[in-house]
């Protein structure tokens, strides 16, 4: 594969990144609002006149974002035209490109028409989408499956729920997360894992339940990954991509919860919390991989 072509990828993935964490940020800072009811101007402005953190936030992902486009765009066509033939490229580079476009609309919509915290909670896991397909773009263009010989695998049944439920669980938990941030319930409950210190530690405002859920929702999946993790390393330790995949999918899944304990016991330190979404980020598209995988075998 062109070089130039490899370091189209690798920029395309970074910025997209920075486009999760920015979108992170925003609402961490409560920045939203930075630029006014305006977009995608300042306040009306194509030069803002009063600068504020927040407008610097908020403009800054803004443009980020155009950049993301600008770069998934080329990202999709090169891909198209080289490395078409393979199966899933067509349809990744649809997905990645719709699902920026619609995140993009989401957040003008945010900007110039309020919108309930259940729609802005979408937000995250549309850019999530586009960015799981410019990863799995980029691991086509890498030839990541030659290398550690997933044309081969051989998935039983039970290997196969794992990663297609892991999956789509996981995206509901991305989208509780998302919703704790937007419904500022982030310190609800001021303890750790039990919401309070109370004789029972059970939540009781609405805040506390939607903090509770979501800490039930990662609990779950944090025990279903590491049931998936010891079959991986029971029965597939010749399958280098399965073993060492669902290791890592461990590793990040176990950074994912120490960060969302350290967001409680830190009062909401913005490094760790832009790390708590870092780490989903990266582990969603490891799961998206592995769902490629699966495909892959049906076909077989």
């Amino acid at each position: 594969m062109n070089r130039a072509v490899k370091w189209l990828a690798v920029i395309t993935t970074v910025v997209m990144l920075m486009v999760l964490l920015g979108g992170a940020l925003v609402t961490k800072t409560d920045s939203g609002m930075g630029c006014g009811r305006s977009w995608p101007l300042c306040h009306g402005e194509w030069i803002p006149s009063n600068i504020s953190i927040e407008l610097i936030i908020e403009l800054a992902h803004r443009v980020v974002s155009g950049v993301a486009g600008i770069l998934v765009l080329a990202l999709s066509i090169t891909c198209w035209f080289t490395i078409g033939h393979i199966r899933e490229t067509k349809f990744l580079s649809i997905l990645s490109s719709f699902f920026l476009i619609l995140q993009a609309l989401i957040g003008a919509a945010a900007v110039v028409w309020q919108q309930s915290d259940a729609i802005l909670a979408l937000h995250f896991g549309i850019s999530l989408i586009s960015f799981a397909s410019v990863v799995l773009l980029t691991l086509l263009i890498f030839e990541v499956d030659k290398k550690f010989d997933a044309t081969k695998l051989k998935l039983k049944p039970l290997m196969k729920f794992h990663i297609i439920g892991i999956t789509i669980y996981s995206y509901l938990v991305i989208y509780t997360g998302a919703y704790v941030r937007h419904k500022e319930a982030s310190l609800a409950c001021p303890n750790w894992p039990l919401c309070s210190d109370r004789a029972n530690g059970m939540p009781v405002s609405s805040h506390e339940w939607v903090q509770m859920g979501h800490r039930l929702a990662a609990g779950l999946i944090f025990i279903w990954i590491l049931i998936a993790t010891f079959d991986a390393i029971k029965n597939y330790k010749n399958q280098r991509v399965i073993y060492w995949g669902w290791i890592l999918a461990f590793s990040l899944v176990f950074l994912q919860v120490l960060t969302g304990a350290l967001i409680i016991f830190t009062g909401l330190n913005l490094f760790i919390a832009l790390f708590h979404a870092f780490f989903i980020s990266c582990l969603f598209g490891l799961l998206s991989y592995f769902i490629l995988l699966v495909s892959r075998q049906k076909k077989a």
